[in-house]
Formats: C-alpha cells, sequence, structure tokens
C-alpha cells in the first residue's frame, strides 16, 4: 500500500496561498505608499493596478518555471536552468540576493519610522537605530534555529494580513472613495515628460509585490507543485492587488496628498489618525510593528538560505573561510543590511532595490523565452511583453533618478559593477586548464564537468 504520510505534510494550496500573502503583503506598503505618492500625487491608487499588470504579466514568466521545474531553489534554479552554472546565473543570482536584503533594510527601517511615533517628536533622528536594532533581534532569532522562526510566521502572518484588510476596508467605509483628479506635479515634473513619472513610479509600485517570487520556493513543501505552485503564485498576487488598491483608497480619502508626502515614511498611521482618531493610529502603528519584525526575520532567513546555496552551488565563495562563525551567511546577510541602514534613506533603499530586482526579472524572461522554448511550453509573446514593461518602467525610473537623486544611480551602478566583476574573477579561479568547471550543481552529473558560458 502506498505511503502517502509525507504528502499528507506538505502544504495544501490555500497553505501556500496563504503563506504566499503573507510574504507579499509584508511590511514594504507601509512606507511604500507615501513614497509613489510623492511622484504621481493621487494618482498612486491607479499606479498600484497599473503595477499589478505589470506584474501579471511578469508572474507568467515565474509560474511556467514553477510548473516545469517546481524547487526549493526558486530564482536560483530558473537561472540555472536558463543561463547554466557560471558568470551569468551568478551574477544575476546575486542581484536578487542582494535585492532580498535591501527588502531587509527597507523593512528595518520602515519599523524604526513607525516605531518612534510612539515617542516624543525629538527621537525622530533615531529611526536608523531601531532598524538595526530589529536586524540584530532578527539575527538572534534565526541562531535560535527554524523551530522558532516557524512558531512565530504563521501568526504574525494573520496578524499583518487581517489587520492591514481591515484597516483598508474600514478606512473605505468612514471616508469614502477618493476623488483622483490627476493635477499633482511633483518637483520634477517640470523637467520630464507628462506621464514618465507615473510609469517610472510603477518600479516602486512592483517592488510591493515582489514577495511572489519567495513562493517558487515551495517546490519541495507543496502538494502537486507542477500545478499548484502556478495557481499559488496567481491567486497570492490577485489578493494582494484588491488589499493594495483598497488601502491606497482608503489613504487618499483619509489625507491630502501634501499630507501624505509630508508623512511618507509612515503615511498609513498619519492616515488612520484623522478617520480613526488616536487609536485607529496606535493599531496601525502595531500592526505595522507586527508586519516588519515578522517580515526581517522571515527576509532575513530566505536570503541567508540563498547565500548559502550560492556558495553550495560554488557560484560564491565557499563560506567556509569565514572560520568557526555558526552560520556564516546569516552573518554576511546581517551585516549588509545594518550596512545599507546606516547609509540610506528609505527612498533611496527602495530605489536600489527596484533597480536591482528590475534588473534580475529582465534576466527571467529572457532565459525562459530565448533558452527553454524545447523543454518549457509557453506563449512567446508573453515574457517579450513582460521585458518590454520591465525595460520601460526601469528606463523612465533611472531617468527620474538621473534628475532627482543622481546618488542612487552611482551606488546601484557600483553594486552591479561589483558583482559582476568578483562574480567573473571567482569563475575565473576555480577553472582548471582546459577551461572546465567542477560547480556541483545538482542539475548536472556527478561525472560531468560544465564549462563556463
Amino acid at each position: 500500500m502506498k505511503n502517502n504520510s509525507g504528502d499528507n505534510q506538505k502544504l495544501s494550496l490555500i497553505g501556500s496561498v496563504s503563506l504566499g500573502t503573507g510574504v507579499m503583503i509584508g511590511a514594504g506598503i507601509f512606507v511604500l505608499m507615501g513614497q509613489i505618492a510623492e511622484l504621481v500625487g493621487d494618482l498612486f491608487p491607479i499606479a498600484f493596478i497599473a503595477g499589478a499588470i505589470v506584474v501579471g504579466f511578469s508572474s507568467y514568466s515565474y509560474v511556467k518555471f514553477s510548473n516545469a521545474f517546481p524547487s526549493s531553489g526558486g530564482v536560483v534554479k530558473f537561472l540555472n536552468k536558463s543561463y547554466g552554472p557560471g558568470t551569468i546565473t551568478g551574477v544575476f543570482s546575486l542581484l536578487m540576493y542582494v535585492s532580498m536584503v535591501v527588502s531587509e533594510s527597507l523593512v528595518a527601517g520602515t519599523f524604526g519610522a513607525y516605531t518612534l511615533r510612539l515617542f516624543p517628536e525629538r527621537f525622530a533622528g533615531y529611526s536608523s537605530i531601531l532598524g538595526i536594532l530589529l536586524l540584530v533581534t532578527a539575527y538572534i532569532v534565526n541562531i535560535l534555529g527554524n523551530k522558532v522562526i516557524g512558531a512565530t510566521a504563521t501568526f504574525t502572518a494573520i496578524i499583518k494580513v487581517v489587520g492591514i484588510a481591515l484597516l483598508a476596508i474600514a478606512g473605505l467605509i468612514v471616508s469614502g472613495f477618493a476623488n483622483i483628479t490627476g493635477n499633482y506635479i511633483p518637483q520634477s515634473g517640470e523637467t520630464i515628460p507628462k506621464g514618465l513619472g507615473f510609469v517610472a513610479a510603477l518600479a516602486l509600485a512592483i517592488l510591493a509585490y515582489k514577495g511572489f517570487t519567495t513562493i517558487t520556493n515551495q517546490g519541495g513543501d507543496i502538494k502537486n507543485p507542477h500545478k499548484n505552485l502556478g495557481r499559488s503564485i496567481i491567486i497570492s498576487i490577485i489578493i494582494c492587488t484588491l488589499i493594495y488598491v483598497a488601502l491606497a483608497l482608503a489613504v487618499a480619502g483619509g489625507l491630502s496628498i501634501p499630507e501624505i508626502i509630508a508623512a511618507k515614511d509612515y503615511a498609513l498611521a498619519a492616515a488612520a489618525k484623522p478617520v480613526f482618531g488616536e487609536w485607529g493610529s496606535w493599531i496601525t502603528i502595531f500592526i505595522a510593528i507586527i508586519a516588519t519584525v515578522s517580515g526581517v526575520i522571515a527576509s532575513v532567513f530566505s536570503a541567508s538560505r540563498l547565500l548559502a546555496m550560492l556558495s553550495n552551488m560554488k557560484q560564491v565563495p565557499s563560506l567556509k573561510r569565514m572560520g568557526n562563525f555558526k552560520n556564516p551567511a546569516l552573518i554576511f546577510t546581517v551585516s549588509l543590511a545594518i550596512l545599507l541602514t546606516i547609509l540610506f534613506n528609505l527612498t533611496r533603499i527602495a530605489s536600489i532595490g527596484a533597480i536591482f530586482y528590475l534588473i534580475m526579472d529582465i534576466a527571467i524572461h529572457w532565459g525562459l523565452f530565448r533558452h527553454l522554448s524545447k523543454e518549457v511550453d509557453f506563449l512567446p509573446i508573453i515574457p517579450i511583453i513582460a521585458i518590454v514593461m520591465d525595460v520601460a518602467v526601469l528606463s523612465a525610473f533611472l531617468y527620474l533618478k538621473y534628475l532627482s537623486d543622481p546618488l542612487v544611480l552611482i551606488v546601484a551602478a557600483i553594486g552591479i559593477i561589483l558583482i559582476l566583476v568578483a562574480e567573473r574573477l571567482f569563475m575565473i579561479s576555480h577553472t582548471d586548464d582546459d577551461g572546465n568547471m567542477p560547480m556541483g550543481m545538482e542539475t548536472t552529473n556527478k561525472k560531468q564537468k560544465i564549462k563556463e558560458i
């Protein structure tokens, strides 16, 4: 008789959607709402709808990859399938890793911004310090092991998803639908073509949805992964879109655009106060704290696991060289997140994360279209549309940052160059005289040596 005990312990479709939605509707929305409003004014609810459309086309490639190659390796497995082990896979995998660390820093900074709403104004400059303390706490929790992380993940996910949904619905009932005019002109509005600011803002809207990529890591933990992984991604994006748009409309109905921009790092708490009173603001801050704490803990876990995976796959140097430290990938991940939290404000952190993510996303679509047409059944036009959308959004965002904050472009460019050079030098360092590299990849035969691309 067939033993189904292992299968019974796996995630159902509903369980997968619950976890995926909990990751997607994360702490980022608490700060991205204000940043997007700063670019497009009262059109920011529409920006979330447009962002969902872009993500919808983008998710097609991930759905097809997940259905064809379900794996706990997720994006790294997809890149390896497309480009093979080597420099290209390593570079784009590291861009994904860095974008995850940037998200940690963004969430940690958001924790500081919202927590400080509970203290007098004179403590306003301590936001980054609180963010660093949260990252250190996340390190300690992750060191304690998976049981501690698992015990809190489901509980906190329910609190933040249900809490945000109730805030959105209650806000709409009390304040009604906002009057969207599109008359707001951002500071850079006179120097960029009309509508370009809206397209650029989609980079941040997409960042609010990027958590759907973590669902691809459930390949080894979900029932019937060849079907349910893709379904989970689609359902999670739909739920996330409904909540984001409702929340954006509630915020637009409670505050004027100048008020949202003035409170952009804690816009949801500011919007709750005039609608629900002081207690509404406190509840929002409480939900934000729960969301940020759980979000950082989960993100630190995922990012450090990704780095450890890349090290085991010999796509990055062995982390064992860091000495006798326990979990060196975790130490490196938290240290990098702390450095970003110290050096940059929330707007710059979000911008750098959006740039890195969009570049990696383009690589995923191109890999599917160019290299896997014989292995995966898909409509070629859809990944091409996704690439065009990503390129348009990324180009507009880069131009906007060139006009308003060129430091973001400089930091992003330096980061990409360092990753590319370091990855290439590392690949050369373990290539033999015949140009072969024993990579130890799960997709290769043990007796086979993979030749560098």
